[in-house]
This record gives structure tokens, sequence and C-alpha cells, in this order.
């Protein structure tokens, strides 16, 4: 199971949410390169960004934080937020993404989300499924979509998308726990229903390095964690040790 910690940009700023509250913001460092870099020092290879300011309005707004990340380390970045168009998505990859999120794009524009997907790729374009109360939401989590989750995440793994973020909004930023049995029942929906190709990570309220065992234990391919580093509940240092026995383990069993 990839680590995999977050930086979310407001302002060209290292922010963080409360229940996707945009008005429950806290800035923890203006130099999101800096925090970049100090993941990178402890063994992180992988960084999941997002534009927030994106995220709400009609196109990009952090495209300088991203080549700046991109070009200043060797993290394996996927982006989000803003991406509404070819041009969007375009200028993430040539910008230095490797993935790219698309969530509120795949809700209200489903075939050029499929066509991007067509494009590029399943390894590179993942879908978010960011969901309060069951139901999807969108435009930076303001706005109730009305689709059920674990309906929109099948329909789309029928149609051949692997990779799928999910996060609970309720439980992001609020240091309570991830939702580890929401992902169970995602997980045995996506076998019941015979799509075995879910790549599944978790996002939203990591708290604590237990619940990385029981996440990975649950079969999630990957876990976001985002306040629990800034607030110290977890540290780099406990995240590159267990990187670095999960990789001995992996090379154990191979």
């Amino acid at each position: 199971m990839e680590i995999i910690p977050a930086i979310d940009i407001i302002d060209g700023k290292c922010v963080r949410l409360a229940g996707g509250d945009y008005g429950k913001k806290k800035v923890y460092n203006e130099d999101p390169l800096a925090v970049a870099r100090e993941f990178e020092e402890y063994g992180i290879r992988r960084l999941h960004l997002v534009d927030l300011d994106g995220a709400k309005s009609g196109g990009i707004v952090n495209r300088k934080i991203l080549e700046t990340i991109a070009s200043g380390t060797n993290l394996v970045i996927d982006f989000g937020g803003g991406i509404k168009r070819d041009s969007d998505i375009r200028a993430a990859f040539e910008s230095g993404a490797a993935m790219v999120t698309g969530g509120s794009i795949a809700v209200k524009e489903p075939e050029t989300f499929l066509a991007w997907h067509s494009e590029w790729g399943p390894d590179r374009i993942i879908l978010g499924a960011d969901a309060r109360d069951g139901f999807i939401a969108v435009s930076g989590w303001l706005e109730n979509s009305g689709s059920e989750l674990i309906p929109f995440v099948l329909d789309y793994l029928a149609k051949g998308i692997r990779k799928v973020i999910c996060t609970d909004i309720s439980k992001d930023g609020m240091m309570s726990g991830a939702s580890i049995e929401l992902y169970k029942e995602m997980m045995q929906s996506a076998d019941d229903a015979g799509l075995r190709n879910l790549e599944l990570i978790a996002s939203g309220g990591v708290t604590y390095m237990s619940e990385l065992d029981n996440l990975a234990e649950a079969g999630l391919s990957g876990a976001i964690i985002g306040k629990a580093i800034y607030e110290g509940s977890i540290s780099l240092k406990a995240l590159g040790n267990w990187i670095e026995n999960d990789d001995s383990i992996s090379v154990v069993t191979e």
C-alpha cells in the first residue's frame, strides 16, 4: 500500500481545511516545495497535490506550484483541482504531474472524463470520488451531485477506470480516523459485482499509524495523509519506517 502525503494549495500556500469547509482554513507552510522536499527526505515517493483554488474556479490556478515541486523533487505527483477542460489536463501533465485526478468533471461531463481515460490510459487517470453522507460532492465539495457513491464508482469501474481516490468529506481534516468500514464496503461491492480491478486509495481522516495496517489489510492500494502529518500525530519518521518495512515484506514475498 502506498503512503501518499497531501499538499493542499490556496494562494500558493500549504493549507488544510476542516470537513471541506473553505472557511476553516489553516495555513501550515508558505513554501510547498520545502514541505515536498521534507517528505522526500523520509523516503516518501508519492504526493497528492490539490489546487483548492482551482477546485472551485474555472480551471487550474496554482500551476506554478505543480511545476516547482515536479522540477524540485523526484516525487510521483497526482494532481487534482481545476481539471475542467482538455487544456487543463494537458497543462497538468506538461507541468510535471504523473497522474491527474478528476472529480467534478467525472460527474458533470462523463464523456470528457472517459475520453481522457482513453487518451491517457488507466495508470494516469484517477477517479476522484469525494462523498458526503454517501453522495458524491463536486465543485470543491460545495455541491451535492445527487449521485450515490458506490453505484457511481462501480459504473466507472465497469467502464475501465481502475484508480479511485475516495474522500469521506466529513472526516477530512477532522483527525477523527479514516472511514475504514466504508472502504471495506466499497471493496466488497466491487468484488460482488465481479469488478476486481479496483485500486482504491483512502483519503480523509487518517490520524494514527495503526490505521495504515487496517487499510492495508482491507486491500486498499494507498492512503492519503494530510493533517495528521502537519499536526504531528503521525511522524514522517514513522511513515518512512512503515514504507521501508512494507518494501521488505514485498521483496520477501515476490
